[in-house]
C-alpha cells in the first residue's frame, strides 16, 4: 500500500455513508499492510494520541506499545471480510469485520472478530480504539 493511506487527506465534511466506509475501509487495509505497520510515521498519522486496544489475546495496549510492536513485527496480514461501517455520531464510526489469518507454515487458519471505533480530529479520521475477539 502507498504512503497515502497515513497522509492528510483533504474530505468534505459530510462524507456520505458510502463514502465514510469506502475511506475508513482503506484505513484499516492500510493498518493491516506489513509496510505500513513498520513505517512508525504512517502508523502514527493512522492512530488517536489516546488509542487503546484490546486484543484478541486479551492484552490491552497503548499507542505506543502498538507503535513498538508494529515497528518490528514480521506476520502475514490477514485477509478482512465482512466489512461494515456505521456512523455512531458526527465525528465518530464504528467499523467491524473479520480478520482471517492462515499460518503458512502449518496453513490452519484462525478467526477474530474485530472493532474499531473511529473518530474525526483535526480534519482526519484517526482510530481511537479497537478489539480483537478470537472467534472459537
Amino acid at each position: 500500500m502507498s504512503q497515502s493511506h497515513a497522509r492528510n487527506e483533504s474530505l468534505p465534511r459530510d462524507l456520505s455513508e458510502d463514502s465514510l466506509a469506502t475511506h475508513l475501509h482503506s484505513r484499516e487495509l492500510a493498518l493491516l499492510d506489513p509496510a505500513v505497520r513498520r513505517d512508525r510515521a504512517q502508523v502514527s498519522a493512522l492512530l488517536a494520541e489516546d488509542f487503546q486496544e484490546f486484543g484478541a489475546s486479551g492484552r490491552v495496549w497503548t499507542r505506543a506499545q502498538i507503535l513498538n510492536l508494529l515497528a518490528t513485527e514480521t506476520c502475514q496480514p490477514p485477509l478482512m471480510e465482512d466489512f461494515e461501517c456505521h456512523r455512531i455520531a458526527e465525528g465518530v464510526a464504528l467499523v467491524t469485520y473479520q480478520s482471517v489469518h492462515t499460518d503458512s507454515q502449518t496453513g490452519g487458519c484462525s478467526a477474530a472478530m474485530r472493532s474499531s471505533l473511529w473518530k474525526k480530529e483535526s480534519g482526519e479520521w484517526r482510530m481511537r480504539f479497537h478489539q480483537g475477539t478470537r472467534k472459537t
